[in-house]
């Protein structure tokens, strides 16, 4: 099957295995084009639009290196992930040089992946953020009248304007408000932070409806309250929920391995319990996971951490009707 997607690319396979643990390296396996899936991943390895010096583009791949290091089984949540139909579908192939062009070819290959799997959760590895801009419309063409909420973790709003700078991993969510893909009152963004953002592109998102929660509210007023919020606002007279995660949202103690890092961020125990809420609720149809630099990382640590954001969520999923 996913050789008659577009663009997409099939991964390659782990060789070892332990006869008395599952790894999710071989869990996770290639798909076959033809298995019925739950969710599916998608790598996005594009990161030639960030306004940051940048090296996101080899995160899917440095993401699937760490699946080595994590079992399918969490005594936290009491769930083994083994038995679920989770598996990679590969990357989407970026042009070199266009990102006009990557931006098409993500939303075409995904297109195409909702229709031949109307059914399936993705969870698509970027990549800088821009990339979240062409996978909403995608995801949002799904459903027929257009209708979806979206909970965006993240330090920054993300509307800049096209003028100055063009597209760019901090122009993501103008692009989707502006292109209608989702509405502004169906928006909920979390974690953003003071001094991160200027006064005109918030007062931009607020004056679109867009429901804002800081980094300050989570602290002060835990992130179950938030969440709840979220889910309400962002599934309210909607036809499903995307998550977009930018892991820059996270303080930069327990992700360094962001081009734009941080204090007073969110801590990961608030985000790994969020994305088990998420995963288990039936609105929540799609995700992506954003923003995360290899090459400035330490010890791999980020990259781990998004591996762990991943199976909280899947492990949310498992626990669904």
């Amino acid at each position: 099957m996913s050789g008659e997607i577009p663009f997409l690319k099939t991964p390659e396979q782990a060789a070892f295995r332990d006869r008395l643990e599952t790894k999710v390296a071989h869990w996770i396996r290639q798909w076959d084009g033809m298995e019925p899936l739950l969710a599916g991943i998608v790598g996005v390895p594009l990161s030639k639009p960030s306004i940051s010096i940048s090296s996101a583009s080899t995160t899917p791949a440095a993401i699937r290196a760490a699946f080595k290091s994590f079992t399918t089984y969490s005594m936290e949540y009491g769930v083994d992930l083994q038995d679920m139909a989770v598996r990679d579908l590969g990357d989407i192939q970026m042009h070199a040089t266009d990102i006009a062009e990557s931006h098409r070819r993500i939303e075409e290959s995904l297109r195409a992946l909702y229709e031949g799997q109307p059914s399936l959760v993705p969870i698509v590895i970027g990549g800088d953020h821009s990339i979240s801009c062409p996978s909403v419309k995608a995801f949002a063409g799904r459903y027929p009248d257009r209708k979806i909420g979206i909970i965006h973790f993240d330090a920054h709003h993300d509307v800049r304007n096209f003028e100055d700078g063009g597209v760019t991993n901090g122009t993501p969510f103008r692009g989707i408000l502006e292109s209608g893909a989702a509405e502004g009152r169906h928006i909920a963004q979390i974690g953003i932070r003071g001094f991160m953002n200027s006064k005109p592109y918030h007062d931009y998102v607020v004056g679109k409806g867009v429901h804002v929660f800081t980094s300050r509210d989570v602290r002060r007023m835990g992130i179950d309250p938030i969440l709840d919020q979220a889910l309400e606002l962002a599934g309210d007279g909607t036809d499903a929920i995307y998550v977009s995660f930018d892991v820059d949202v996270i303080d930069q103690a327990f992700a360094p391995g962001c081009p734009a890092i941080g204090t007073g961020g969110m801590n990961p125990w608030d985000a790994l319990d969020a994305l088990y809420r998420l995963g288990a609720s039936p609105q929540v149809k799609g995700i992506d996971f954003v923003c995360i630099d290899p090459s400035v990382d330490v010890r791999n640590v980020t990259s781990r951490l998004a591996v762990q954001f991943m199976l909280s969520f899947l492990a949310g999923m498992a626990s669904r009707p």
